[in-house]
């Protein structure tokens, strides 16, 4: 969001900053970091993040970004503050309004050059790779980052939502949507990610182009070897024909100054790090007619699709504070506050000009190990521990309704395998392969790869340990306190665990069943034709 806000008030001026290069200072020739790139890549790297080299190079928060940063936790904050049913209201906004701006991107997109070579690209995919558990480790890294789950965004909105609500059908829902978002994201990329090959492609002939003409000039190669002029305005289609029709003696002189232009080679190389979608859509912009206006409406989508998401995740925060601790329900506005000042104070690490390669440090290597690790603890949770025939008896009663009982077996078996596999894999992965990131080198005006240093490697496994170790001290300290407090009482008298009813959405039912409740569910059962599952 902080990236996206900054690219917001960049477009508000006109020409559009990162359209052309820069001139130097007191002089008429372009910067030549930025003419040895493209120009949205160079505002990217040297103007957005004012990178450095590598990431042992630190320094100050850039001062423009910390800026952005504290207006994004400020607008978040304001948000909170007002309450579940102003931001729910927003959300409204936020959700579907980035919906309708990103179709008409997509129709933009598949309208520009080179993009049917992306999509191509899609199709030539190898079947070899739906056997890999390489790409099923990043699917399954993305589905669950897109979809949210185990962020505490779920669990803690729907704590507000009534009881009558029918969550299956909005687990569906979600679910169908997100499908669909990811396809259509793959069509949008993969067709900006063509059109970046061909101008690169193009980049490269006119390169061989300029220098055959030195070549000439310089008397290494005689006049006949010249490009003719005719050729630039088509240069993709005609360069290969001509250095066909070159005299063999002359053509096999030439490829030895000349540089081998690949279309699949370019798609290869095509910008990588956590700015792709950002210089992406800076760069689709430039083909629109009016692209000031274009570049508002495009960074008002990806403001507006960040803020929903990150009031999600501070909901997950809050919410489980107060329901733990009775006295911060009293203090909504001050815990809100609190928050989003440590959130804040906590990301200005990623706004220095290393900053960027931290963020890919945590988005690439941190994220998925706690996720996962969570997941597998609410799997284990609810399905082996308060059990799956309970669960799904209680969502019967809930709705009223029959549920099918497959529901059960696949929260029992294929969750939990899943999960499992894609952990393993993901540990397996950080142990044998080095951990790096895409480092922009100023010299050479190109992205190069760069291997974390061991501190980093070492900061890595911290964050992993303290985002997981509170689940196990949690569950010691709980068992200890049971066993010391059953140990005292000197009796055979069970512990049972009820959790505090939250007003009358609960009403005053326990949720561990008594005997009485589960006379209530056989007639229920009875009701239901015998569909109720055997406790």
């Amino acid at each position: 969001m902080t990236w996206s806000l900054f690219y917001l008030t960049q477009s508000l001026q006109s020409p559009l900053p990162w359209a052309l290069c820069p001139l130097l200072e007191n002089s008429s020739q372009f910067d030549p970091e930025c003419v040895r790139t493209i120009p949205t890549v160079y505002f990217w790297y040297r103007h957005v993040l004012n990178a450095s080299d590598k990431v042992e190079i630190g320094g100050l928060p850039v001062t423009h970004l910390s800026v952005c940063l504290f207006v994004t936790w400020l607008i978040t904050c304001i948000s909170m503050i007002k309450g579940l049913k102003s931001s729910g209201k927003m959300l409204y906004v936020s959700v579907f309004l980035p919906y309708i701006i990103f179709f008409f991107l997509l129709i933009r997109s598949l309208m520009l050059k080179g993009a049917g070579f992306g999509l191509k690209h899609i199709l030539s995919a190898k079947v070899s790779a739906l056997y890999s558990l390489q790409v099923w480790r990043r699917t399954g890294n993305q589905l669950f980052l897109s979809l949210g789950s185990g962020f505490g965004s779920f669990t803690a909105i729907s704590s507000y939502i009534p009881r009558s609500n029918n969550c299956v059908v909005d687990a569906f829902i979600v679910a169908l949507f997100n499908l669909l978002t990811s396809v259509t994201a793959v069509v949008f990329v993969f067709a900006i990610m063509g059109h970046y090959a061909t101008k690169n492609f193009e980049k490269c002939y006119f390169k061989n182009a300029e220098e055959v003409r030195n070549l000439v000039v310089a008397g290494v190669l005689p006049p006949e070897a010249s490009f003719p002029e005719s050729l630039y305005q088509d240069i993709s289609a005609t360069y290969s024909a001509w250095v066909s029709s070159l005299p063999e003696d002359i053509r096999n002189v030439l490829l030895t100054y000349l540089t081998n232009c690949s279309l699949n080679e370019e798609l290869k190389e095509v910008m990588e790090g956590p700015g792709v979608a950002l210089v992406a859509f800076t760069d689709i912009v430039s083909v629109f007619k009016r692209p000031a206006f274009w570049a508002i409406i495009i960074f008002v989508f990806l403001v507006t699709l960040g803020l929903s998401t990150l009031m999600g995740i501070v909901q997950g925060i809050i919410t489980p504070l107060q329901d733990s601790f009775s006295s911060l329900r009293k203090h909504t506005k001050l815990l809100t506050v609190s928050i989003c000042a440590f959130m804040f104070l906590s990301s200005l690490v990623f706004v220095g000009p290393s900053g960027s390669y931290y963020v890919n440090l945590l988005d690439d290597y941190w994220a998925s190990v706690p996720l996962f690790c969570v997941l597998i603890m609410e799997n284990i949770a609810i399905v082996w521990i308060y059990g799956a025939r309970r669960f799904l008896a209680d969502i019967i009663i809930i709705f009223g309704r029959p549920i099918p009982p497959i529901y059960r077996w696949l929260w029992c078996y294929a969750s939990p395998f899943v999960l499992v596999v894609l952990f393993l894999s993901t540990l397996i992965h950080l142990y044998l392969n080095p951990i790096s990131y895409i480092a922009w080198n100023s010299s050479i005006s190109n992205e190069v790869d760069q291997s974390y240093p061991s501190w980093m490697k070492i900061l890595l496994i911290v964050l992993i340990v303290v985002t997981i170790l509170p689940i196990p001290a949690y569950f010691l300290y709980t068992l200890y306190t049971v066993y010391f407090s059953a140990s005292k009482t000197h009796s055979r008298t069970t512990v049972t665990f009820e959790p505090e009813a939250k007003g009358d959405i609960l009403g005053s039912r326990p949720r561990l069943h008594s005997r009485q409740g589960l006379k209530k569910m056989s007639k229920i059962d009875k009701k239901l034709g015998g569909n109720l599952p055997a406790m």
